[in-house]
C-alpha cells in the first residue's frame, strides 16, 4: 500500500539498529546512527518500549520514554521506526477508550504490558457506503463514502490531506475490515483506518470566525462567560471547587457532535466514574448511549507520567479527524497541569535551566500551541466543522498566580475560574462571577440576535450589573448589618441572592435541573430580574423593605428544579404568581 503524502509514514527502509548510552527515569540517550529525524518514534530495548526523539546533538540522541525504564541498561539496543509518532485514526474511536498513545485499553486485562506499540485496535469490519464513483475527480479531504455502523456519528472516509485527483478505484457497499482499500486517487491508495502524526495539525482551508456559540445546559455559561464553537477555555480551581464534575457536566450536556475527554495525570477513580457515567446515561440526541459518541483517554496518575505530555495531543488529533468530517467535538482535557508538569520532570532530566517553580522556560510556547490548535475551520472537503478546547488547570495550593495558570490565562478566549468561597458556600457550579471573563460576547451577541434572541447581550449586561452591585454591599452588609442599609440598597442585596440561588445555582444530581436549555435559562433569568424589579418599584412607593423581604420567593427560587429542562412557560407561570404575591405587599 502507497502511504499519501498527508500519512505519517516515510518510505518504507531498514532503519539501523542504536545502541543506548545513558538511561534516567523517561530521558534514554542513544548513539546517532543517520536516518533519524526530530519526533519520530524509537522502540528502546528488549520490551520495545516506545520512546519519541526530542534532541539531537552530534552523536546522541535524546528520546522521551513513554513507559517505564527500569530494567533498561547501557549497551542495549534501540530501533528507530522511520516515522514520527502517530496514532492510529478511524471509525473505531468512538465509544472507545485508549491510553495515551491511542492504544486501546478496553480488554487489555488486568495488567498494561510495556511495549506494546498497539498502533491498531481489534480488528473488525465496517459497513462502507460509496458517495462518488469512479472515473470522477476529487480533491483532497473530500469523501468517497461513509461508514454507516460506527454508531449514532456518520464517520466518512477522506481522500488524506495532500491526495486528489481521478478516482480509479472504489469498493462496491459492503463491510471492509480496517486496512482494507476502498479506493485508489490518483496515485493514492485510502483505506478506512490511517495514521497520522500526533505533533501535526491537520491542514484545513481556512480558519473561520463563528457567531455560534456552544450550548454546555449549565447557565452561569451560558448566560454569562459563554464560550463559541472552535474557542479555548481555561477551568483553574484549587482542590474541592468542582472542577471535574462541572467538566463532566459540559461533556454529558453540551451540544458537541463528538466528545473527547482527556483524562491527563488525574486518579484512576475519577477516570473510572466519567467511564461509568458516560456508558450510563443515554444521549438527548439519539436515545442511545452518550458513550457511543465519545472518545475516552485515560492516563491517570499512576500511568507513565510522560505519556501525559503525549495523551493532550493525541486528543487533539483524534478531534481534528472529526472536525474535518464537518463536525463539532469538543476536546476536554482534565487537566493541562498534570500535563505541564510531565514536561517540567523531563526538561529536570535533561538539565535545562528552569523558569519560575522549576518549569521549562518554553511553557508557555508549549501552552500557546496547544490551544492554537482550537479553531472553527472550513475543511479541505469544503465542510465547516470546529475544535473547541476545555482545559482544567489546577494550581497548587489553589495559587491562581502559579505559572501554567497565568501563562493558560494569556492564551484562552474564555477564563471560568472556581472559587473556594462558593464551593464552601454549596453553590455550584461555583464559577466566579467576578474573577472569569469571556472574549467571545461581542460575536455571540450578534449571533444571538441573529438567532431570534434580540435580548440576550441587555440580559446578561443587567444579571452581571445585579451581582457586582450585590458584592459591593456584602462587605458593608457585613460590617453595619442589612438593616441600616437604604430600602433600595437592601433591595439590591436581595436580587443578588435571587440571581445566585435561582439562576446560577444548579444542581448536578437533579434529574430536572442537571441541564438547562437556552429558553430556560433566559427565562428563569427574565422571570428574577422582573420581580426585583418589581421589588424596587414597591419599596420607591414607600413600602419598607423588610415587608418586601418577608415575601415568600420559595416557588420562584425553586422553579429551577421544579419545572424541565426546557419549559420556559413553566417558569413563566412562577414568575407570574411571584409578581401577585408582590401585588399583596402593603405598607
Amino acid at each position: 500500500m502507497t502511504e499519501s503524502s498527508g500519512g505519517s509514514r516515510r518510505p518504507a527502509a531498514r532503519q539501523p539498529v542504536s545502541r543506548i548510552l545513558r538511561v534516567t527515569g523517561p530521558l534514554v540517550e542513544m548513539e546517532y546512527v543517520g536516518g533519524v529525524a526530530m519526533h519520530d518514534l524509537v522502540s528502546i530495548g528488549p520490551a520495545a518500549l516506545p520512546g519519541e526523539v526530542v534532541a539531537i546533538k552530534e552523536d546522541v540522541v535524546t528520546v522521551q520514554a513513554y513507559e517505564y525504564t527500569g530494567g533498561l541498561a547501557p549497551g542495549q539496543t534501540a530501533l528507530p521506526r522511520g516515522r514520527p509518532l502517530s496514532v492510529r485514526l478511524g471509525p473505531h474511536l468512538l465509544g472507545g477508550i485508549f491510553d495515551g498513545l491511542l492504544r486501546p485499553l478496553a480488554g487489555a486485562g488486568e495488567w498494561l504490558w510495556p511495549g506494546e506499540l498497539g498502533d491498531a485496535a481489534e480488528e473488525r469490519s465496517w459497513s462502507f457506503s460509496p458517495s462518488v464513483a469512479e472515473g470522477e475527480t476529487v480533491a483532497e479531504g473530500q469523501a468517497l463514502g461513509e461508514i454507516r455502523d460506527a454508531g449514532p456519528v456518520r464517520v466518512k472516509v477522506l481522500v488524506p490531506p495532500g491526495g486528489g485527483g481521478r478516482v480509479r478505484e472504489l469498493a462496491a457497499a459492503g463491510d471492509r475490515p480496517d486496512e482494507a482499500v476502498v479506493g485508489v486517487v490518483g496515485g493514492t491508495d485510502v483505506t478506512i483506518g490511517a495514521l497520522w502524526p500526533v505533533r501535526r495539525a491537520r491542514p484545513v482551508r481556512e480558519r473561520v470566525d463563528t457567531h455560534r456559540p456552544l450550548n454546555t445546559g449549565q447557565r452561569v455559561v451560558d448566560l454569562l462567560f459563554p464560550v463559541a464553537r472552535g474557542s479555548t477555555v481555561a477551568v483553574p480551581g484549587g482542590f474541592g471547587t468542582g472542577k471535574t464534575v462541572l467538566l463532566q457536566q459540559i461533556a454529558k450536556w453540551c451540544d458537541a457532535d463528538v466528545i473527547v475527554y482527556v483524562g491527563c495525570g488525574e486518579r484512576g477513580n475519577e477516570m473510572a466514574d466519567v467511564i461509568r457515567e458516560l456508558a450510563e446515561l443515554q444521549d438527548p440526541r439519539t436515545g442511545g448511549r452518550l458513550a457511543d459518541r465519545t472518545v475516552t483517554i485515560a492516563n491517570t496518575s499512576n500511568m507513565p507520567m510522560m505519556a501525559r505530555e503525549a495523551s493532550v495531543y493525541t486528543g487533539m488529533t483524534v478531534a481534528e479527524y472529526f472536525r474535518d468530517m464537518g463536525l463539532d467535538v469538543v476536546v476536554i482535557a482534565d487537566s493541562t497541569s498534570r500535563w505541564a508538569e510531565a514536561l517540567r520532570e523531563f526538561a529536570s532530566r535533561t538539565g535545562a535551566l528552569p523558569a519560575e517553580e522549576g518549569y521549562p522556560a518554553g511553557l508557555a510556547s508549549a501552552v500557546a500551541a496547544f490551544y492554537e490548535r482550537a479553531a472553527a475551520v472550513t475543511a479541505l472537503g469544503g465542510g465547516r466543522g470546529s475544535v473547541t478546547v476545555i482545559g482544567a488547570v489546577s494550581p497548587p495550593g489553589g495559587d491562581m498566580t502559579e505559572p501554567v495558570t497565568a501563562h493558560t490565562e494569556r492564551f484562552v478566549r474564555c477564563l471560568w475560574t472556581l472559587d473556594r468561597d462558593l464551593a464552601y458556600a454549596r453553590h455550584y457550579p461555583a464559577i466566579s462571577w467576578a474573577g472569569s471573563f469571556s472574549r467571545d460576547v461581542p460575536r455571540l451577541a450578534a449571533g444571538y440576535r441573529a438567532g431570534g434572541d434580540p435580548e440576550w447581550a441587555r440580559r446578561r449586561e443587567r444579571v452581571g450589573a445585579v451581582l457586582a452591585e450585590a458584592d459591593r454591599l456584602a462587605d458593608l452588609v457585613d460590617l453595619i448589618g442589612i438593616a441600616a442599609l437604604p430600602a433600595r440598597e437592601r433591595v439590591s442585596v436581595l436580587a443578588g441572592r435571587l440571581v445566585r440561588e435561582g439562576v446560577l445555582q444548579q444542581s448536578a444530581l437533579s434529574e430536572q435541573d442537571a441541564y438547562c436549555g437556552p429558553e430556560k435559562t433566559a427565562a428563569l433569568a427574565d422571570a428574577v430580574l422582573t420581580v426585583a424589579d418589581r421589588c424596587r418599584e414597591l419599596v420607591d412607593s414607600g413600602v419598607p423593605a423588610a415587608s418586601v423581604e418577608e415575601a415568600d420567593f420559595g416557588p420562584l427560587l425553586r422553579a429551577r428544579e421544579d419545572t424541565g429542562p426546557h419549559d420556559a412557560a413553566g417558569v413563566a407561570a412562577r414568575r407570574d404568581a411571584m409578581l401577585a404575591k408582590l401585588a399583596e405587599v402593603r405598607p
